[in-house]
């Protein structure tokens, strides 16, 4: 009777050492899969000295930090949970600064960055010039840019996401958020 007993465990034993593989490979993690929208502008027009198109998925907020000024707001995307955050500035003889500070704030992704390019961006016919940082890696902004006219306007901006960065993660909604 008692070697009946030990049958089920010795059996229950020899299942669980022959599940266990010798070439375990674990399985890479997997992300959620996001379905984007279709592509579809609304033009921003109104007093502010500069105007753009952004997606009709997206909504714009008055930008609410203690230092704000005037012009300054958010492209919202809700369902991305990303925000381009937009500042402008007069330019009254201190474009180089504007352009020093631009680049000072996307050089602190450093820490976390495993490199940034910096891509220039001309259009002649419209007299507008600017750069655009690509942060590469884990960083909180993977994208930053300025945009001026080199005499009034300097428009500054930077993508974030209301989440922890993850680079494999957010490479899809930061591909899809910026090409046009």
């Amino acid at each position: 009777m008692k070697q009946l007993k030990k049958i089920p465990l010795i059996a229950l034993a020899i299942l669980l050492f022959s599940a266990c593989e010798d070439n375990y490979v674990p399985k890479p993690r997997g992300y959620i899969r996001i379905d984007f929208p279709e592509k579809k502008y609304q033009q921003y027009d109104t007093t502010a000295p500069f105007t753009f198109q952004y997606p009709t998925y997206a909504h714009i907020e008055k930008d609410h930090n203690r230092n704000t000024e005037k012009y300054w707001i958010n492209v919202a995307y809700p369902s991305l949970k990303a925000k381009i955050h937009i500042s402008y500035k007069n330019i009254k003889g201190n474009l180089a600064e504007f352009e020093e500070d631009t680049r000072t704030l996307a050089y602190k992704h450093t820490i976390k960055a495993d490199a940034i390019n910096e891509k220039v961006w001309n259009n002649d016919e419209k007299k507008v010039y600017g750069i655009l940082y690509e942060i590469k890696g884990n960083a909180a902004s993977q994208i930053q840019f300025y945009l001026t006219d080199s005499l009034q306007h300097f428009l500054r901006g930077a993508l974030y996401f209301n989440v922890q960065p993850n680079k494999d993660s957010l490479a899809p909604a930061n591909r899809f958020i910026r090409k046009i």
